[in-house]
């Protein structure tokens, strides 16, 4: 399509649809995602606008016996109370100090999950279990980790954004999903001495990809938005 002519209702149809069908997925099939797509997937995402074209990304892609050595070296410390005393967050994901309405939408997506498992809120053994399943990926063939360097500053972490969410559509115009999780942050040192990264870099996040599992109950969760009513203000006066 010419860069400057409008796209057709059916492109405009299928880029709604992309954005509207993310999700985070929690479960994956075990179906390979071949490289060749992975590349694909990885260059168009790259297209995402960053202040002077910095394009502050680095990605690393796991599958196979790297992904699977990750996992189990993150799951051996957290599954070790002591040992996972010692890991915590190298930047603050969440706020310190919690306020409505974003506690209230934190608690809702949590039981939501939860009560689709079948997870009481005194059942704090299965929400560990099920919590720990982000270090395998959900049981996705491709894990993603996606770091950046140490020099750049709060600009860039927001087109970092711009890119998770191109790369997140892009993967659903191929029929694949995702889930992107901070869940890694806890264990940067040992995430940044298996993949042997360099001290300047800093891990973002991690993220699963793959074909969803559409037997899984917990791929039936749908997060609420607010209407646009409630987040924008139109000035024209």
């Amino acid at each position: 399509m010419n860069l400057f002519e409008s796209p057709s209702a059916e492109a405009s149809a299928a880029v709604d649809a992309a954005i509207a069908t993310r999700r985070s997925m929690r479960a994956f099939l075990p179906t390979p995602v071949p490289r060749e797509l992975i590349e694909q997937l990885l260059q168009v995402a790259a297209r995402a606008p960053s202040g002077t074209n910095t394009q502050p990304w680095k990605v690393h892609v796991l599958s196979g016996a790297a992904k699977t050595r990750l996992s189990e070296r993150i799951l051996a410390v957290y599954e070790d109370p002591a040992a996972l005393a010692t890991h915590t967050e190298e930047y603050a994901y969440y706020p310190q100090q919690w306020t409505s309405p974003y506690i209230d939408r934190r608690r809702k997506v949590g039981w939501d999950l939860y009560g689709l498992l079948g997870l009481a809120k005194t059942d704090r053994a299965g929400m560990h279990a099920q919590h720990g399943r982000n270090y395998r990926f959900f049981d996705a063939p491709v894990g993603l980790m996606f770091t950046i360097d140490r020099v750049m500053q709060q600009g860039s972490w927001l087109d970092y954004g711009m890119f998770l969410q191109s790369l997140m559509i892009a993967a659903r115009g191929h029929g694949l999903h995702t889930c992107p999780q901070a869940a890694f942050t806890q264990f940067h040192r040992l995430i940044a001495e298996e993949l042997q990264l360099a001290p300047t870099q800093m891990l973002v996040c991690g993220m699963a990809l793959g074909y969803a599992d559409p037997s899984a109950v917990e791929n039936s969760l749908q997060t609420e938005r607010a209407p646009v009513q409630e987040f924008t203000r139109f000035l024209e006066d």
